[in-house]
């Protein structure tokens, strides 16, 4: 479709086909969406969630074996709740599901203990350098941030082995603590340190489920999903000015499910 999968707006469709702009609006407003069918079998389950704004977005979830959309559902918010009512409609048609990648949101990565469960590694990068920006000044958030950019491209041993270097160089630095004269309490000095550290330590074990599962071939990061959701972002960005219907048509035309 010119209009969903090229980035043809109202007006060049109108010039194209030599008609008014509310013709082609009309036109796009009555077609019907042909969805595609999937069958159930054995998947890899890419899950995330995008808006537009603040209370429009789309929950995708997406076979990494085959690269098909499995199920959308469009949510005000990104809870638990939905995203579980998501994979139970995986479940529901037929779908064995092998493995999944997600974007580590709390209770997520712990909803299903038997399915080997990925938390997205770029995900887990993106933390890290909110926590120590982009340009940390401190030695020890230097090479936190240095050994966190590697996470993608190494092995699980070689990461963990790096961690506990770090840790075991940095642990005092990292416990120091800070005595105000007007506070009963003291407070640790490098609280956004601490926490990146501890986010790594805290997610680890679903840092390397793709090294050990190697058998599943499970992906690492969620970038398949990412990708396409940049996509449809840059071909929507052509229509500025949609309605919510008709940005949920164009959106529904774009992913097919």
């Amino acid at each position: 479709m010119l209009y969903s999968e090229g980035k043809q707006t109202y007006s060049q469709l109108a010039k194209q086909e030599g008609c008014s702009v509310r013709t082609i609006q009309r036109i796009i407003d009555r077609a019907s969406i042909k969805q595609s069918e999937v069958k159930a079998r054995s998947v890899i389950v890419l899950t995330d969630t995008t808006y537009w704004g603040r209370n429009f977005g789309v929950m995708l979830f997406k076979d990494a074996i085959t690269g098909e959309n499995l199920y959308k559902r469009y949510v005000k918010h990104e809870t638990i709740m939905l995203y579980r009512e998501g994979f139970e409609v995986l479940f529901n048609l037929g779908f064995t599901i092998k493995g999944i990648v997600c974007d580590g949101k709390k209770g997520l990565l712990q909803m299903y203990p038997g399915i080997p469960t990925q938390m997205c590694q770029f995900h887990q990068k993106l933390i890290i350098r909110r926590y120590l920006t982009k340009k940390p000044k401190m030695q020890a958030s230097i090479e936190l941030l240095e050994l966190t950019k590697i996470l993608t491209k190494t092995d699980k041993e070689s990461f963990v082995g790096g961690l506990n270097q770090w840790y075991d160089k940095w642990e005092d630095f990292l416990n120091e603590r800070s005595y105000a004269t007007f506070k009963k309490k003291s407070a640790y000095k490098h609280k956004r340190l601490r926490s990146a550290y501890n986010s790594l330590k805290r997610n680890l074990p679903y840092l390397f489920v793709w090294y050990d599962h190697y058998e599943l071939n499970i992906p690492n990061t969620t970038n398949a999903i990412d990708g396409h959701f940049s996509d449809l972002k840059n071909k929507l960005r052509c229509h500025n000015g949609l309605t919510e219907e008709r940005k949920k048509k164009f959106i529904d035309g774009f992913l097919k499910v």
